[in-house]
């Protein structure tokens, strides 16, 4: 579909899709004439879903090993968020603060 189909069927202007383009949050087809198309089923999967995968849930598991890394496990969620988000999955996100091996 063209720019401005994609624009209304998000609900966004020509301008933030062309903005979410050039910081790579979208990808665009280009044309031989340098127009760009975009894949509806990309840009709204939910649309595109059967009524099994809908019911679907995605689990995320993040996990570190000590109570030190605790900034590390709160990175990871945020990226396995923003990934399941961008699949347009439903999800959950597990994290596991592993407490290690003391020998003492």
């Amino acid at each position: 579909m063209s720019i401005g189909e994609a624009a209304k069927a998000l609900g966004v202007s020509i301008t933030t899709l062309r903005r979410w383009e050039a910081s790579g949050k979208l990808v665009a087809e280009h044309t031989a004439g340098g127009h760009r198309r975009y894949d509806l089923a990309k840009l709204k999967p939910e649309l595109f879903r059967s009524e099994a995968e809908a019911c679907r849930r995605t689990v995320a598991y993040a996990r570190v090993s000590s109570h030190d890394q605790k900034g590390d496990l709160e990175r990871q969620k945020q990226v396995l968020e923003l990934y399941c988000a961008r699949q347009g999955w439903t999800f959950e996100v597990i994290a596991d603060l592993g407490c290690g091996m003391n020998y003492q």
